[in-house]
């Protein structure tokens, strides 16, 4: 069984439980199963005997990973989630996490293989990860399985994600905090779009902007 969060006994916390990422949020789950236990190659048998505190849907309660993965697998959309890693950014576990709610096909990594798992609240091990060492060696996989790059940024030239036609199947790739895709993501994108934004800042939160734009997809192709 694969320990995805920390229960501590803190009666100043009341009913709650903390998490790797450090936070608090509410217990969820189940207690042991009980007896006579499901049969299913899918149930794992250290979750039915200690209980599921997993932050799943209950469909895949006292399910093993690997059984949730599989099932995951039969309605995988084809929707790729790319992202630029190369400075540690905090935010790539959270596009990660979204990746997941999305059930996307893969989620490719272009940089450094090491990346920042705290937002990612150990998501990642429900989807298929990719790492690319260049930008260019993931305009090579693209290539080779026909998945056209759309670019996420609001870097000059960009068109409005508002009115865009996503291809569908698709890859959407995101920069770093701050520095933005680089000019060699940005180069192998066939376009790249920004999202409207209505504040004083510059540019929101990458985090934001990936969600934004898995939900812009989706309601585009999933949502009919």
């Amino acid at each position: 069984m694969d320990s995805e969060e920390y229960v501590v006994n803190r009666p100043d916390l009341g009913d709650r439980t903390e998490v790797q990422a450090g936070e608090f949020y509410p217990v969820v789950g189940v207690g042991p199963h009980p007896l006579p236990w499901p049969t299913g190659e899918q149930y794992d048998p250290e979750y039915l005997e200690n209980g599921d505190k997993r932050n799943i849907l209950d469909q895949y309660r006292y399910w093993s990973v690997a059984a949730i993965v599989k099932e995951l697998d039969k309605s995988r959309h084809p929707l790729h989630i790319a992202i630029e890693n190369w400075q540690h950014d905090l935010n790539i576990g959270s596009v990660v996490r979204t990746a997941n709610a999305f059930n996307a096909e893969g989620v490719h990594i272009i940089g450094k293989r090491d990346w920042n798992k705290r937002g990612a609240m150990v998501t990642d091990r429900y989807l298929h990860l990719h790492h690319h060492p260049t930008p260019q060696d993931f305009a090579n996989w693209a290539k080779e399985n026909k998945v056209p790059i759309i670019g996420i940024d609001n870097v000059e030239g960009s068109k409005e994600l508002e009115s865009a036609t996503l291809p569908n199947p698709c890859a959407l790739l995101f920069g770093q905090e701050g520095p933005g895709l680089t000019d060699a993501a940005i180069a192998m994108c066939e376009v790249t779009y920004a999202i409207r934004q209505y504040g004083s800042t510059r540019s929101m939160n990458a985090s934001a902007a990936g969600a934004i734009a898995m939900y812009a997809w989706a309601m585009q192709h999933l949502n009919k």
